[in-house]
């Protein structure tokens, strides 16, 4: 989408020249560039450019736009969306004046000055060279005088000022008259010139499917290459970033071998080392285009920029980026400075930054190795230092020593959540030996949170990393701990068998590691798992194991636990009244530790084997507690849980309204919770009960969720200490 440019120097223009009356020197007052071939999508963004040059725009005289600037990154599209919307003009007859065209080649090596800039366009409104005076404020005020006569003459004209380095290159060439209009683009958004600002974005997935089939179809109408695999084509969008310019390359390429399925290409720019030099047709670079704007930057922005692309997770927040750079606050003014040269965006919400893919790419190939490593160290300690405060707070129970960093846990929670992206792509640094202690370290902080959020993909992905680095390192507690929070991850996504294999290995080392605290987590979440496989004369004894160790190194949380997850596995025994027993010592000994989600658990499993007992008012009160709790916490997954239990004792009890009630309900906080399938199998129970007044307990349209019947409690394990090692 780039344009061919009228170019000149020095005072030379290229394009049509016509007389002007009593003027001796030749004119250039129609110098615009050809539209753009395969020009297309920028609807709104065209639509703004035509409302600002309008001369007749209603609206308040004193807002009438002078100039407009259209800003954006290197091969956005700048050039060729405002000679597009110059043409338009044009046509539309708004500037019978003429049209004047200068690029002021903003980021050459030699960029065309406001003097030189004024001198040719001097010249190509007929002003002979020896009338031009030599003092440059006495040429604007002539270049000002002129374009009123011509206006007077024959109406105002259009200046299109294209690739500005900075405002001192255009406020020279403003006219005096707001009859006249100027259109500047540049990298920089120049919001000094008191311009109407449009800054252009990437191309939405729409646009850029487009950009790529007409580009094929104008070098030869029958090429349906893009049209036959759009998958293949949005793939390849992606891997462009929806950047113009890569787009175009991209289609060029194509259009250069006519028996290269567009698949083919993605495949090789995914494969690809380095995908920017790849996107480079002979005449036209990616790289190219971004390096004009580095090497314009000042070291310490240019420096920001190399380690922003090194930065984990999509966009990154101020605190990351002070780390990455070793500041004890944020590098603001570079930060806003890297934003107005559209190199860095904005992010989601304030305080938070992004880079265009293509850019990142560019910023990774120019950063130092040293340089890059000791940055990402940075990051690691800082994340580290951060997680491990919130896993605490997640953790904390009364009478333990409060955390710091984080005054309660709904603080902890909303930090972890606004940073999970990066904290996961962080923990995955763990793969690279330089990082892995770290990394993994980093890993287990996460696995609480990542448990109680529900995010298993990402449990799994940094788990199994740090399973993995934790072994080459030959450090056995740490790959114990690994294993045993994989295999949580495992029996969430319902890989049972896996996740029992996953246990006993952590097991068996942290038995040989004689690390019995932690033997113990695993002999908890190995019974978990093995009751999830029906083995439940073996989950009986992994949970006696793990409380009788739990006794035996005075962990009296532990017992707690060991004690409801041992309920758990003798009421599916149908050994009810032990049950009943174990949930009730489970209830009163995390009331005696503080532990309140944990007595919540407890209510709710001993209202499972009321319920199986007989004694549903019992179990009704018993879920009630456990739903009072879990509203406490914002656990609305647990609270899915509760209210999926009170449905079921209502309707055993035909008690038929209060049911479908507590199901509606229970559908609602499975979806806060992230679980759509358990609240997909919640409206149904409801619309069951709605269809039919008289259902039995067996026939049911489909089976209760997963987790909802009762709650077992996970050990994932926590990190050592919250020193990384990282400088």
């Amino acid at each position: 989408m780039s344009a061919d440019h009228v170019d000149f120097r020095g005072g030379n223009f290229y394009g049509p020249v016509t007389g002007l009356a009593q003027a001796p020197a030749p004119t250039a007052l129609d110098s615009l560039p050809v539209k753009a071939a395969g020009f297309t999508g920028r609807d709104p963004e065209l639509a703004r450019l035509l409302d600002a040059l309008d001369p007749d725009a209603p609206g308040d005289p004193k807002q009438a736009v002078l100039v407009t600037a259209v800003s954006g990154l290197g091969g956005i599209g700048k050039t060729a969306l405002a000679v597009e919307a110059a043409h338009a003009a044009r046509e539309r007859g708004w500037f019978p004046g003429g049209v004047l065209f200068v690029d002021l080649h903003g980021y050459d090596d030699a960029p065309v000055t406001a003097d030189q800039a004024l001198q040719s366009l001097l010249r190509a409104l007929g002003v002979e060279p020896e009338h031009i005076p030599v003092a440059a404020d006495e040429r604007a005020v002539l270049y000002r005088s002129v374009l009123a006569g011509r206006a007077r003459e024959r109406g105002p004209l259009l200046i299109l000022a294209d690739n500005a380095l900075s405002p001192d290159q255009v406020r020279p060439l403003v006219p005096g008259s707001a009859r006249h209009r100027v259109l500047v683009t540049s990298r920089d958004r120049l919001p000094q010139l008191g311009a109407r600002l449009v800054p252009l974005d990437q191309l939405t997935p729409r646009e850029a499917y487009d950009v790529l089939d007409l580009a094929l179809r104008i070098a030869d109408p029958g090429d349906s290459r893009v049209g036959d695999d759009p998958e293949a084509a949005e793939r390849l969008a992606v891997l462009c970033g929806h950047l113009p310019l890569a787009l175009q390359i991209a289609a060029a390429l194509l259009v250069e071998d006519r028996e290269m399925p567009v698949g083919e290409l993605v495949g090789e720019l995914a494969e690809s080392r380095d995908r920017l030099s790849y996107l480079d047709d002979g005449e036209r670079s990616v790289r190219a285009a971004f390096d004009l704007s580095y090497r314009r930057l000042p070291a310490a922005q240019a420096r920001l920029l190399r380690l922003l692309a090194l930065a984990p997770g999509p966009e990154v927040s101020e605190e990351v980026v002070a780390a990455l750079v070793g500041a004890d606050t944020p590098p603001s003014g570079e930060l806003k400075a890297l934003a107005r040269a559209h190199l860095v965006e904005r992010g989601s919400k304030r305080g938070w930054w992004r880079l265009h893919d293509l850019v990142r790419v560019f910023g990774a190939g120019v950063v130092a190795r040293e340089e890059g490593d000791a940055a990402r160290e940075r990051v690691l300690g800082m994340y580290f230092r951060w997680a491990s405060a919130a896993d605490k707070r997640l953790r904390w129970l009364p009478g333990r020593p409060v955390p710091d960093r984080f005054a309660d846990r709904k603080q902890a929670l909303a930090w972890l959540d606004g940073e999970r992206a990066g904290l996961v792509a962080a923990a995955l640094w763990s793969r690279e030996d330089r990082f892995a202690d770290a990394a993994v370290g980093l890993a287990v902080c996460l696995a609480e949170y990542l448990d109680w959020r529900r995010y298993f993909d990402d449990l799994l992905t940094i788990t199994s990393a740090a399973q993995e680095a934790a072994h080459r390192a030959g450090n056995r507690v740490e790959e114990g701990m690994a294993w045993d929070n994989l295999g949580l991850a495992l029996q969430e996504m319902d890989r049972t068998e896996e996740a029992v294999d996953a246990h006993i290995r952590a097991r068996d080392v942290f038995q040989e590691a004689g690390a019995r605290d932690r033997e113990s987590k695993a002999w908890n979440n190995l019974g978990l798992a093995l009751r999830k496989a029906g083995r439940m004369e073996e989950a009986i004894d992994a949970h006696v194991r793990d409380r009788e160790l739990c006794r035996a190194v005075g962990d009296h949380h532990g017992e707690a636990l060991a004690w409801n997850n041992l309920g758990l596995a003798l009421r599916r025994a149908d050994r009810v009244e032990e049950a009943i027993d174990a949930h009730t010592r489970a209830r009163d000994a995390c009331q005696a530790v503080g532990d309140r989600r944990g007595e919540g658990m407890a209510w709710n499993n001993l209202g499972l084997a009321l319920h199986a007992a007989g004694r549903v008012e019992e179990a009704v009160d018993a879920y009630g507690k456990d739903l009072d709790v879990c509203r406490e916490f914002e656990d609305w997954y647990g609270a899915g849980r509760a209210l999926h239990n009170l449905a079921l004792a209502h309707r055993g009890a035909r008690r038929l309204a209060e049911a479908r009630t507590h199901y509606v309900q229970a559908a609602d906080a499975f979806i806060r919770a992230n679980a759509p399938a358990e609240a997909d199998q919640a409206r149904a129970w409801a619309a069951a009960l709605s269809e039919s007044p008289e259902p039995t307990d067996k026939p049911t349209p489909a089976s209760p969720p997963a987790r909802t019947a009762d709650s077992a409690q996970p050990c994932p394990h926590p990190p050592d200490a919250p020193d990384t090692g990282a400088q």
